[in-house]
């Protein structure tokens, strides 16, 4: 008689319990061990086969994923690059005691010059070692001034991104000064590096009415002076999509290690604590961590320690990835998915 078992062909035999006999017995002993050998083959053959199947068709996969690259979670690292762009009596560790104008204030210039001649190179050998690519948002002054340094940054396959001709307020230019103003700073840091800047980044963030459409007369992508949402999204300028990727001050060396004198333990605590929480979330909804290193000051060998351990502690999570912004901003330009907010449209027209 002939049955099946999970689409299987099984043999089933039947005895006369009546006329067995001793040699009977033993071979019908035999033929029960074969068959019981040949059924639990069929059954492993039949398990393997269907595991590869899902392996096949990732059926065994079936959570949704909010971003097109199907990332949990995605980590955007800025690394500014502003040493020697800076004005005169410029925010540092000396600033409560400034000294009268026109008098070089000389231990504040070498602690922006650390930045150039130590900072960086810190941090582009911790990248290096992750195989991170982070975006370097590069003052045009700070890259004439140090050519090598924005020419490492740029060899070891980081995005270049705009940050302004120098230190600067946009805020209170107008249009014409404006587009001029950010057409030197891309530019001259075109010349040395070789990459023009499609991202943009103000001097504190600080944008005036027309920035948005500057920046879309000059051919940009995105730009990250905004800090309403924890993911990009699409605004019009001009009718157009333009693309704003949110920076932080949560995460940010500047701002909770230079000015409220955070160690670096307590800096990386916050980024752990951000981290699980965006992660938490990445699971139903599209979200996207920002962190910021200045080149001074997120380049100290604490800083990169505790950089160090945060990567190692976002890389043991399934689903998360290190990506550039203008790769960022690319993914999600034309995504269906990505939020369009217009707050800012009677500016931008």
């Amino acid at each position: 008689m002939v049955a099946t078992l999970a689409g299987i062909p099984i043999i089933l035999f039947c005895t006369n319990r009546k006329r067995l006999d001793i040699s009977n017995h033993k071979q019908s002993t035999m033929n029960n061990i074969s068959k019981l050998a040949f059924l639990s083959i069929s059954l492993l053959i039949l398990s393997c086969s269907r595991e590869g199947q899902e392996a096949r068709t990732g059926s065994q996969d079936t959570t949704k994923k909010y971003w097109p690259n199907g990332a949990q979670l995605v980590i955007s690292v800025s690394m500014q690059f502003e040493t020697g762009g800076q004005p005169e009596g410029a925010e540092s560790p000396f600033s409560g005691n400034a000294l009268p104008k026109g008098q070089p204030d000389l231990p504040a210039e070498s602690w922006y010059r650390y930045g150039a001649t130590e900072g960086i190179y810190r941090m582009l050998d911790l990248w290096r070692k992750h195989d991170v690519k982070v975006t370097s948002h590069v003052v045009g002054e700070a890259a004439a001034k140090y050519p090598e340094v924005a020419k490492a940054i740029a060899a070891g396959g980081h995005e270049i991104a705009a940050h302004g001709l120098a230190w600067d307020d946009q805020w209170k230019m107008s249009y014409a000064e404006e587009l001029s103003f950010v057409k030197k700073g891309i530019d001259t840091v075109q010349a040395i590096t070789g990459q023009r800047g499609i991202g943009y980044n103000c001097n504190w963030l600080r944008r005036s009415p027309n920035t948005l459409k500057v920046l879309q007369e000059l051919g940009f992508l995105y730009h990250i002076d905004d800090l309403s949402r924890d993911e990009p999204f699409i605004t019009h300028v001009r009718g157009e999509n333009f693309v704003v990727m949110p920076y932080t001050l949560r995460n940010n060396d500047i701002v909770n290690i230079s000015g409220n004198h955070w160690s670096p333990d307590q800096f990386l605590a916050q980024l752990k604590m951000e981290f699980d929480q965006l992660y938490t979330e990445g699971a139903s909804k599209r979200r996207m961590m920002s962190i910021s290193f200045h080149d001074r000051i997120g380049g100290a060998p604490a800083m990169v320690r505790a950089m160090d351990e945060f990567i190692q502690y976002a890389k043991g999570k399934n689903g998360v990835v290190f990506m550039r912004k203008d790769e960022i901003a690319r993914l999600v330009q034309n995504d269906p998915d990505t939020p369009v907010d217009d707050s800012e449209a009677a500016y931008n027209k």
